[in-house]
This record gives C-alpha cells, structure tokens and sequence, in this order.
C-alpha cells in the first residue's frame, strides 16, 4: 500500500545538447504543487553539459533518476527506455527543454484519480524569445478546439478534436495503458502515431483546458519541430502525418479523420508549400505534391458527398 509520500506519476524527461535550456525544466519539476512524482533525466548522447545538469539534479533530490547514453539513440528510443523505469501508477513525458506549469501534475494526476479514464490531456502554449527571456504566449485555437472545454470520460468518437493534440508532453496517463504502445524508434515525430493510438485505443480519456507545458521554440532553430525544410527531417514529417490518418482510419473515426484533415490542410501544408516553391533539391516539392495527391484520393475528398470544406483547401 502505498504512503501518503510515495510517488504517483513517473515524467520521462529525455533531452540531447540542452544544456542551455536543461535547468528550467528541472526548476519546473522542483515547483509542482504536486510533489509526489519521480522524474527519469535521460541524457541522449550529449556533447554539451546536459549530462552534467542532470546528474547533478540526481544528486541534490532523489527524486530524479539519472541516465547517460553515450551515444544519441534518438527521442523514440530514450522515452522508450525510460518507460521501462517506470513503476509508478501514472506516467508521462517532458521534452528536456520545455517547462511544466506549476500546477500541472496536480491537476492531470487529479483528473485521472477523479475519471478513473485511461489518459487526460491538457492545452499547451509556445515560449518563444522575447529580449533575454522566454515568454509564452496564448493557447493557439486547435489546441483550444482539442482541450476547452473540459471534458471527463469521453471518446474520440465524441470529441473528434481531440486528435489535433498529437505531443507527447501534454498528457498523464495510467501506466497500465502503456502496456502494449511504444514510440517508433530512429524516426522524426515520433509522437503523433502514438497520439492518434491513445486517442483511439483509450476506453475514455479527459481533455482540460489548462495550460499544463511552456513548449520553447527555440530562438537558434535547432529543435527538431524547427526543421522542416530538410528533406529527411520532411519525409519523417509526412510519414508521421500518414500514420495518424490511418490510425483513426482504421478506428473508423470518421469525424476524427476530417478534424485532423481539415487542421493538416489549414496548417501543415502551407508551410510545406512555401518552402517547396525556394528549395533547392527538386524532390522536396515532389514529397509535398505526393503527399496532397494522396489526400486527394482518400474517400473524405471523393464520393457523392465530399466534405466541402476539406474539397476547397485541396483545389490548390
């Protein structure tokens, strides 16, 4: 049985030549309203003092775990590993150079002991650099659409939305959940297949509409989410955006499948687009006009009864 001080949630907290961002993620953690959590600091083969930062934080509280991998086995296999650490009720992720709020566990822990659902996911907000300092900005809409209002013991069925919630770090879950779902490994974006999984395999999830991470953009645009106009980063990118679709597809979420469409539409491809129209290497645009033809060809564009809006963003 446990205490009233033993821990209840496991954050596994993996990070790569972060050293600049590395201690307010674990100031973060140190500030929860919540403090009954454990933390699995994984260094990802850093070059810098990452490793550093977080065997130090393993020393000072013991509540941290420290793990070094000497050589980067990439964000999938970290979080992978440090789930097999994990022994705690619940269980979670924090990117090592974003930042938790100070009452996120409490509220998604809280939420799951309330439910009894499988996961819960809270909204998030972008830091970007503003002067010397990091400073977050508002909930963006489709966050808001997956996460406001609150929602407890629902399903993707009934709240398609959900599925534009595709990170990793926003949600709580059950530990037994996990049991069977790992992220792919040596692979880019690697959270949005298992996102669209949770969404679908969970028998019931909640969604709240506190912000529970600061998600930093980088001001060097050296995160991963900030590199698309490399052509293997853009071919993980698409694959990842393929995997969710066919996930939900083969749920048969319908309404899900549309949300999550009309949101790639409104906002994936554009961007895509812009860089295709200046790159240099050819086969960029030809990953990006695949990549439409195929949506093209799926059924929520083609039958008696295409869903107007999706058949309007597609007559690019």
């Amino acid at each position: 049985m446990l205490s009233a001080s033993d821990p209840i949630v496991t954050l596994v907290v993996p990070g790569r030549d972060i050293e600049t961002f590395a201690p307010a993620a674990v100031a973060s953690l140190l500030v929860q309203t919540e403090s009954r959590w454990r933390a699995v600091l994984i260094d990802d083969g850093s070059a810098d003092a990452t490793g550093d930062i977080f065997a130090a934080a393993a020393a000072s509280d013991p509540r941290f775990t420290f793990v070094r991998h000497e050589a980067s086995r990439g964000l999938g296999a970290a979080r992978n590993f440090g789930l097999s650490l994990v022994d705690t009720e619940y269980l979670g992720f924090l990117d090592g150079d974003d930042e938790l709020t100070p009452t996120a566990l409490a509220r998604l822990t809280g939420t799951l002991a309330e439910t009894g659902s499988d996961f819960v996911a809270g909204a998030y907000v972008r830091s970007r650099l503003r002067g010397d300092l990091y400073v977050p900005g508002r909930v963006q809409p489709w966050t808001a659409a997956a996460t406001d209002p609150q929602r407890l013991g629902t399903t993707i069925i009934e709240h398609p939305r959900a599925s534009a919630n595709i990170v990793a770090w926003s949600k709580i879950s059950r530990t037994t959940f996990w049991s069977d779902l790992l992220f792919p490994e040596g692979v880019a974006y690697e959270d949005q297949i298992v996102a669209q999984q949770m969404y679908t395999r969970a028998s019931a999830f909640d969604v709240i509409p506190d912000t529970v991470v600061h998600w930093r953009l980088r001001a060097d645009g050296t995160s991963l989410s900030q590199g698309k106009s490399q052509l293997p980063v853009l071919r993980d990118y698409l694959a990842a955006l393929r995997g969710g679709i066919r996930v939900l597809h083969e749920a048969g979420a319908t309404h899900a499948v549309t949300a999550r469409l009309d949101l790639i539409l409104a906002m994936d491809l554009p961007p895509l687009h812009e860089i295709a129209s200046s790159h240099p290497d050819p086969a960029y645009a030809t990953e990006v006009t695949a990549f439409l033809n195929e949506l093209r060809a799926l059924p929520e564009f083609s039958g008696v009864h295409p869903d107007p809006q999706l058949a309007a963003a597609l007559a690019w």
